[in-house]
């Protein structure tokens, strides 16, 4: 089939062609339903505080909850709390990367170690994240290091074990080719290794950071004296500030939604648009 563009004319990149696919109808009606949502759980949480079905100090009005958002934001707590809680989640999710992707390959790529190896990862990856946070502390003292530990330990089982999955996943002929070109180690695995995990590894990469947040979360909750996310939400469950309480998990739900949005789901299109994946 040829092609209908020019000799020497630029092919539409993933991105133009996104673009070009938007239907802006179908987004306004997309954006309309979630608003309309939205504001409907709002005006259902506004209506169980008209009722009085639960004391105030214990469920915090809408109000209540922005002023909350906004003396934080104004005295600048909630922002450093964020860059706090975002460079212990990428440093200990970096980390997770590379240890879970080298070992993850490593047993799918031989049987005696996923035998050994792999049967440790996939223990581990039933250990709650919150039980490491204790030998965290023992190790590392209160402080950053603490968080990091937990958050590697988290979110690199379900890495390693995505990538395991998508190095067994790989047809046989894909090797059997590499041999007969006569590619060595090295090639092997950039060339032919390395592409064929992209479409398997793009959700084990997503599962991992959404571990790597829960673990986050959980370390900072009882690392409570350094400043983060975490450390808010212990703040006020101790002073019984329920408004601070709610306000910080709705932030920690926002940058949840926000990087899945703009970082996952464009890895997600382009895996699809990259290995024919696409429904269209």
């Amino acid at each position: 089939m040829q092609s209908d563009l020019p000799i020497g004319a630029a092919r539409p990149g993933f991105l133009s062609r996104r673009l070009a696919d938007v239907d802006v109808s179908g987004l306004a009606l997309k954006l309309l339903r979630i608003g309309l949502f939205y504001l409907a759980l709002l005006g259902l949480w506004q209506l169980v505080i008209e009722l009085h079905i639960w004391k105030p100090y214990l469920v915090p009005a809408p109000k209540d909850v922005w002023e909350s958002f906004r003396f934080y934001v104004d005295n600048g707590l909630l922002w450093r709390a964020i860059k706090a809680s975002m460079q212990h989640l990428v440093v200990g999710y970096v980390l997770s990367i590379f240890v879970g992707m080298a070992i993850g390959m490593f047993c799918g790529a031989n049987k005696y170690a996923d035998e050994t190896i792999g049967s440790l990862v996939l223990g581990l990856q039933s250990m709650p994240s919150i039980a490491w946070v204790p030998l965290g502390l023992v190790w590392f003292g209160f402080g950053a290091q603490a968080v990091v530990f937990v958050v590697f330990l988290g979110s690199f089982s379900a890495i390693a074990i995505s990538a395991r999955s998508a190095i067994m996943s790989i047809p046989p002929l894909y090797r059997r080719a590499a041999f007969t070109m006569g590619a060595n180690q090295f090639q092997r695995i950039r060339y032919m290794l390395l592409p064929a995990m992209v479409p398997g590894m793009a959700q084990g990469l997503k599962l991992g950071w959404s571990f790597a947040w829960r673990s986050a979360m959980a370390a900072e909750l009882i690392n409570a004296g350094q400043i983060s996310l975490g450390g808010l939400l212990e703040t006020g469950r101790g002073v019984n500030d329920m408004s601070l309480v709610v306000m910080v998990m709705f932030v920690i739900i926002a940058i949840g939604v926000a990087v899945d949005r703009i970082f996952f789901a464009r890895i997600e299109g382009w895996v699809q648009d990259r290995w024919g994946l696409s429904n269209t």
